[in-house]
């Protein structure tokens, strides 16, 4: 199948072959005629599917087929997504696929400064990516206007509902006109996610590409059983000794992220690390170094790993194994993306055994093990609960999110207000 098939606008079809794509992946052979059509969807994707073109494409089309008549521009297609560095992404492919069409786009998010945004949006725009806190800052200072809005995308709405967004969620859509085609895509179908659906969606279409918390078939899976001191010795052996120029580290918390950095610099190995407390421009130069080479690891934790988007990613390393076992899937589709393949290997101590079992449990099979000869573990060590994690911040986050939903609708933000508000923001 061809992207000529799928009816898309010559300038489309230019856009994406300018991109280098020249057939559509599953998710959106599937979704975009339903889209076109006008129809809500209900999709069901992992990442590096292609997804965002998915809705991307379609919905640019539909903007174009009913254009407005009025000479301001007004907000006619809104895209939520739970973190910036995804509402980056999205906000890029907008800017790619409609390069070639005269709708226009921005994107908001927190960590930065409200002014610029506000002025992008009084100037008009067609099309808003956000993330759900800064969008309702904009709101509580009657900044922006949803009244018009025509197609809603709720983009990774399963991550949304995890860091605690509902709330904020249903503030927006409070906002929005109740005729509008709503698109929402999940990699999960929990049963929050199907209410939500419910009383969002009208006789949506199901679009499925990957059954639930399946990990990519593309990824090949290897568990490396170490004691936990000495992981960070055996992952920079691993780096040197295959001579890894990209790697993406996983670790449940910021501590752990900033102090294996700092760990792997001294080893004389580029890294960066990229979590909620850092700004947005330090997230954004890590990324981009990553990226380009400059930097081989990204160390990360997995709110702020949310929305990377490297098609020829190499190699994910758990450092320390996720306490939702959902979220090891999530990890390691940040490889094998595209059509390429990838490698993802976790470094497990003693203490998370029981986390492993989770993992292989969900997955539905064993993760095959590899001790190496130096870096066997000690018989004798025994098991020690873990202490930090997204299992034990989860609850916490969401009662922040909870506060600060609660302190928007209370009465609008100052700037200095907004300042301070970038730490609740920067999970966003």
């Amino acid at each position: 199948m061809s992207f000529e098939s799928l009816g898309l606008r010559t300038e489309l079809l230019r856009a994406v072959s300018e991109k280098g794509y020249s057939s559509p992946s599953p998710i959106q052979q599937q979704a975009i005629p339903y889209i076109l059509e006008g129809r809500d969807i209900m999709g069901g994707a992992q990442t590096g599917t292609g997804k965002t073109a998915g809705f991307t494409l379609p919905l640019l089309q539909r903007l174009m087929s009913s254009a407005s008549t009025k000479k301001s521009r007004a907000i006619r297609a809104l895209v939520l997504t739970p973190t910036r560095e995804l509402a980056a992404q999205v906000a890029e492919s907008v800017d790619t696929y409609g390069k070639h069409l005269p709708l226009k786009s921005t994107v908001i998010f927190g960590g930065v400064s409200i002014n610029p945004q506000i002025k992008k949006i009084r100037d008009g725009v067609d099309i808003l990516v956000a993330t759900p806190g800064r969008l309702l800052d904009h709101v509580s200072q009657k900044t922006i206007d949803l009244s018009q809005v025509e197609i809603l995308v709720l983009d990774e709405a399963d991550r949304m509902l995890d860091m605690g967004f509902i709330r904020d969620i249903r503030k927006v859509l409070a906002l929005l006109p109740e005729k509008k085609q709503t698109l929402l895509f999940s990699a999960t179908f929990s049963n929050e996610i199907k209410t939500l659906s419910n009383s969002l969606l009208n006789s949506p279409a199901l679009v499925e590409v990957a059954q639930r918390n399946t990990a990519s078939e593309r990824v090949s899976q290897v568990v490396h059983p170490v004691d936990k001191k000495r992981k960070r010795e055996l992952l920079s052996f691993l780096i040197g000794s295959e001579n890894w120029q990209q790697v993406l580290v996983f670790t449940r918390t910021k501590h752990v992220a900033n102090r294996l950095t700092e760990q792997l610099n001294t080893d004389g190995i580029s890294a960066a690390a990229i979590h909620g407390n850092k700004s947005q421009g330090a997230r954004t130069k890590a990324l981009s170094e990553f990226k380009s080479g400059k930097t081989r690891v990204l160390v990360a934790t997995d709110i702020a790993a949310r929305g990377i988007d490297i098609n020829q990613l190499p190699h994910v390393v758990n450092f320390e194994l996720p306490n939702v076992a959902e979220d090891y899937v999530h990890r390691i589709g940040r490889t094998g993306r595209a059509g390429n393949e990838g490698e993802a290997m976790s470094l497990v101590c003693v203490d998370e055994l029981k986390l492993l079992k989770d993992i292989e449990r969900l997955i539905k099979r064993e993760i095959p093990k590899v001790v190496f000869d130096d870096y066997k573990p000690d018989p004798s060590i025994k098991p020690e609960p873990i202490q930090n994690g997204r299992g034990q911040q989860q609850n916490s986050r969401k009662q922040s999110a909870n506060k600060n939903s609660r302190r928007t609708a209370a009465k609008p933000r100052s700037n200095n207000q907004n300042r301070s508000y970038r730490g609740a923001e920067a999970a966003r």
